[in-house]
């Protein structure tokens, strides 16, 4: 059996690790590097990393910081943030990175999961969806979460799917540093319409919450949360005793 996935985010904002509540009031956190070394050596099986302002802002993601934090990464990195071409896509993945994470540039240019896909393989092409509920409807949100696209979420994941996103990390803006437990019904919609891997982000409080999430969706592939790990709240290794406890196969 495929075991689930326990991934930590980093976003990061002016190379400082950030962390707000429903994408807003972001607090200073740490060192991205010192986290990424952190997290590669305590049992996580990936991390990501978020430039979440470089779409905003209108500017390229910051290399330095990220070539230093992939050379304390020995695990898969998932890379993010003002990536809206497929030179994008090159200069990231040759900074370490081992799969691109892509929202608001393929908002603006609906080919470039496609075309990246050509280039790189569907399995280094990941979709990251920003939703929140607008009059009882998933809406998608660009700009990190700031801007409502006014694009029904679900019919966009299916297109980005077919067009070859081999992963898509569900963002619920709704459940976003709330920590009260991720947002089932979102997450089991994106898992009825696609067959690519589905990761699961915004709510995590603590850990019977991501042995809820994975009981409850089994197709759920994998479970990312920000604050719980970044100030300790749940222990990676004592995440995964408690997902081998509930018969949820996971990398110990």
């Amino acid at each position: 059996m495929i075991t689930k996935r326990i991934i930590p985010c980093l976003d990061v904002k002016d190379g400082r690790v950030v962390k707000g509540v429903n994408f807003e009031g972001l607090g200073d956190v740490a060192s991205p590097v010192e986290l990424a070394k952190f997290y590669s050596q305590c049992g996580a099986d990936e991390l990501v990393f978020y430039d979440i302002t470089a779409s905003a802002e209108g500017r390229a993601l910051f290399t330095d910081i990220l070539c230093e934090t992939a050379k304390q990464v020995f695990i898969p990195l998932t890379v993010g943030g003002g990536i809206n071409s497929v030179a994008d896509f090159d200069r990231v993945l040759k900074c370490g990175a081992d799969k691109v994470s892509v929202n608001s540039g393929a908002i603006r240019n609906p080919s470039l999961v496609g075309e990246a896909a050509k280039l790189y393989g569907d399995q280094c092409v990941v979709l990251s969806v920003d939703i929140k509920r607008v009059n009882g409807v998933f809406t998608v949100f660009s700009k990190g979460g700031r801007e409502n696209t006014g694009m029904e979420a679900i019919e966009w994941i299916k297109r980005c799917a077919a067009d070859g996103a081999g992963e898509i990390v569900v963002n619920s803006i709704d459940t976003d540093g709330v920590k009260q437990g991720f947002d089932l019904e979102m997450l089991e919609a994106v898992c009825n319409a696609v067959s690519v891997p589905v990761i699961a982000s915004g709510g995590a409080g603590k850990i019977d919450d991501f042995i809820t999430l994975f009981k409850a969706l089994p197709k759920v592939d994998a479970g990312l949360a920000a604050s719980i790990f970044h100030f300790g709240e749940v222990q990676i290794s004592d995440l995964k005793k408690k997902m081998a406890e509930n018969n949820i196969p996971a990398r110990i």
